[in-house]
């Protein structure tokens, strides 16, 4: 039997994602041919320019480069997907009203390029999938044949793909050992180490990873408050307690805990263990009540619907511009909820509605640092200002809490 002749070494599904575009990019750089499939045409035409649509730290040079060199393509037609040698799916599973995952729409969508795929192609799972989703795919694709299914979950830090993708170790796991064995070699080309490890192993490791940066940082937060109650800056405390102590070295700071995989995956863990996830539920109640926690300290001081707030900071995280599932969002509506005046800013979030940070301090009687961006560090407020530093970046201003 003649052997399948491929165009592509690799095509991305939802390639122009967070997850799939640096990839992408990081493959082509290595000499492997790549199609990113995706259906946003926006980012698509933003991307063939050589443009990155969001920051990533390092990837514009690159993607020039790739694009430049025909290394990396881009694609709105599924058609090309049954073109690639390697199929690599970075869309993950999205969680309901419920905080249930609905594995059902990623299923659906695996059925919906069934047409595209064969048993001669390697099939890598990249996001974050519920457990035995993998295994629930050989469903779809009709157990009666050799498909070769592997899961290399992501494990980076959103703004520093680049750099993390080459540094870092790659679990792989397959529902064959010829998955694995081709999706190690892939894999290879661009991380210094693999780890072989079983499907069930691989599914839980990212779960558990994101899961427990989650509680970590609700025990942060929960200590901020116990602090903060009890007139004590916790950031004191949080510094004297590392000092020369190892054993407290990995304790955070306080802040938003938010983004698109911690909460989300802690969800999924929870599912997954028929909601006995306890520790997860309460890092859920803590991490997203600190705006409430906030407001309350601010309520206590002001009539706030008398007052105008400004909060700086609306990604998720600093020094990128993502912002879902940010917390500055949620806060920003319990205070319209309870009549304040509210403004908004970012130094890497683009919106009409937004304020330069100047103008934000000099308007608002509060001001909230809800997001550490790096333009904020040793910034300037006024005494007169009522400020909410969590991170202890500013100067001036009365803090509240």
């Amino acid at each position: 039997m003649a052997k399948t002749e491929y165009k592509y070494d690799v095509a991305i599904i939802g390639g122009l994602g967070h997850v799939g575009l640096p990839l992408g990019i990081v493959f082509a750089s290595k000499g492997l041919s790549v199609v990113l499939c995706d259906i946003d045409r926006k980012k698509a035409e933003l991307v063939q320019k050589g443009i990155m649509p969001f920051i990533e730290y390092g990837a514009e040079k690159l993607l020039k480069d790739a694009i430049a060199s025909k290394k990396l393509l881009v694609s709105l037609n599924d058609n090309q997907i049954k073109k690639s040698k390697n199929i690599i799916i970075a869309i993950g599973t999205p969680v309901d009203e419920y905080l249930n995952p609905k594995t059902r729409d990623f299923l659906e969508f695996v059925a919906s390029i069934r047409q595209n795929l064969s048993t001669d192609q390697l099939i890598v799972v990249r996001s974050t999938v519920y457990p035995k989703t993998c295994e629930q795919m050989l469903n779809i694709l009709g157990k009666n044949k050799k498909w070769k299914i592997a899961y290399c979950p992501e494990r980076i830090v959103q703004g520093y793909a680049i750099r993390e993708l080459t540094q870092l170790p790659q679990v792989v796991a397959g529902l064959s050992k010829e998955a694995v064995d081709e999706a190690s070699a892939l894999f290879k080309k661009i991380a210094p180490e693999i780890i072989k490890t079983e499907m069930g192993e691989a599914e839980l490791i990212k779960l558990f990873s994101n899961a427990w940066r989650y509680v970590q940082f609700a025990m942060a937060n929960q200590f901020y408050m116990i602090a903060n109650n009890f007139n004590v800056d916790y950031e004191n405390v949080r510094k004297t307690m590392r000092k020369g102590y190892e054993r407290a070295a990995s304790l955070p700071g306080a802040g938003f805990a938010a983004g698109p995989c911690l909460l989300k995956d802690t969800m999924q863990l929870s599912a997954f263990s028929n909601n006995n996830f306890l520790l997860g539920h309460a890092a859920m109640m803590v991490n997203e009540g600190l705006p409430n926690f906030l407001i309350e300290k601010i309520m206590k001081r002001h009539n706030i619907a008398k007052k105008k707030v400004g909060i700086l900071g609306m990604a998720f995280k600093a020094d990128i511009d993502d912002i879902r599932d940010s917390l500055s969002y949620k806060l920003g509506k319990i205070l319209r909820f309870h009549g304040a005046t509210v403004l908004y800013s970012d130094e890497f979030v683009k919106d009409h509605t937004f304020v330069p940070k100047e103008q934000l301090i000099k308007d608002s009687d509060i001001v909230v640092i809800a997001v550490p961006h790096s333009a904020y560090k040793n910034l300037t407020i006024p005494k007169n200002k009522e400020v909410i530093d969590l991170w202890h970046i500013a100067k001036g201003g009365t803090q509240i809490a």
